[in-house]
Order: C-alpha cells, then structure tokens, then sequence
C-alpha cells in the first residue's frame, strides 16, 4: 500500500468518441520517431504491434492531416515518421499538458490530494 496518494491530472483530446490525443499516443508519437518504425516504437512501450498500429490509426483518423505517415516494406526499407504535422500536434499537445501540471499547483488540488486514500477500503463498510 502506498503511503501518499497521487493525483495526476491527464489530458485527454477527443474526436467525437475516439480519443484524439493523450498522454499514451504522445507518447507513442514520441517512440515512433526515436525508432522509425510502428513495430519497434510498440515493442520499445512494451505493446504489440497491433495495438501500436491502432492507436496510430486512430489519431490518424482523428485529426485534419495524418501524424503518423507510413512506408511500405521493400528492399529499400520501410517504416514510419511523425509528420510536420503530427509534430505540431505533439509540441501544442506537451506545451498543454506543462501549463495544465503548473496550474495544478493549487489549494483546489491540495485539498483533494489531502481527501483522497492512498488505496481504496476494501468495503464501504469500513
């Protein structure tokens, strides 16, 4: 049980039910362009490649111009980049998600992180 409970407060984009952007797709946003490829930024997050492939499906769906542009497999490589495009959207996205965790620094934010239980009761009873 840990001792403190943690607040984090996410940001989460969506685009009719899809969620858009958050913090996991930056985050693949983040790995695809590090490792070039949709397989290797997956297994670098520790998810397969499906997975990986659907949630950039979605915010490719999502958004007025794909973020992530792919290349078909050849003998001169294939693989995957962030778009000039999927770049703004990830710096506006992380420039947002710094002013919402500086605003956090609150008494509103301090009152619920000193209400909330490190682990919920095992029974409302309790």
């Amino acid at each position: 049980m840990a001792d403190e409970a943690i607040l984090k407060l996410k940001v989460q984009l969506y685009s009719g039910e899809e969620i858009a952007m958050g913090p996991g797709k930056a985050d693949l946003l983040e790995a695809i362009r590090a490792h070039g490829s949709i397989s290797a930024a997956g297994r670098a997050m520790g998810m397969s490649y499906r997975r990986a492939w659907l949630l950039v499906d979605a915010m490719n769906r999502c958004w007025q111009r794909p973020l992530v542009e792919t290349s078909p497999g050849s003998a001169h490589g294939g693989g995957a980049r962030v778009s000039a495009f999927g770049e703004t959207v990830l710096t506006h996205y992380r420039a947002l998600q710094a002013r919402i965790d500086a605003a956090a620094d609150c008494a509103d934010f301090a009152a619920l992180q000193a209400g909330i239980l490190p682990e919920p009761r095992s029974s409302q009873k309790a």
